[in-house]
């Protein structure tokens, strides 16, 4: 009867905190805060053309939704424009972190990394 006892608790413990540490990792905020990447790739839709084409003159709705993140969490671009579903939707990261010097983005974080790319 012990036994059992002893197994029922144990088994209960590990359960207790297999569920803690799974509901540390749901609360967990990511480089977009507790904002999906997805939400946050979503948001920056007025700049899907500039970031696929160097060439294509960038909206000044981007530029205003770019420079809101770069103040509020300038991780989270570089995280979005490194997304899948970025690539998904034909953005190119090389072509994407020139944004925010296409923007004329006086506070960017030029000479930080993004993946292999160096924000100009």
């Amino acid at each position: 009867m012990a036994s059992k006892m002893t197994t029922s608790f144990a088994t209960l413990i590990v359960w207790l905190l297999a569920s803690q540490v799974f509901f540390d990792l749901a609360g967990a905020a990511g480089e977009c805060g507790k904002t999906p990447i997805q939400s946050a790739a979503a948001n920056l839709s007025p700049c899907l053309a500039a970031g696929g084409n160097a060439m294509a003159k960038v909206p000044p709705t981007c530029c205003t939704k770019v420079n809101a993140l770069i103040k509020t969490a300038p991780r989270c671009l570089c995280a979005v424009l490194l997304s899948p579903t970025a690539k998904q939707a034909g953005i190119k990261p090389g072509i994407a972190i020139t944004i925010p010097k296409r923007c004329n983005i006086k506070n960017r974080p030029v000479g930080k990394k993004c993946g292999r790319y160096t924000v100009p």
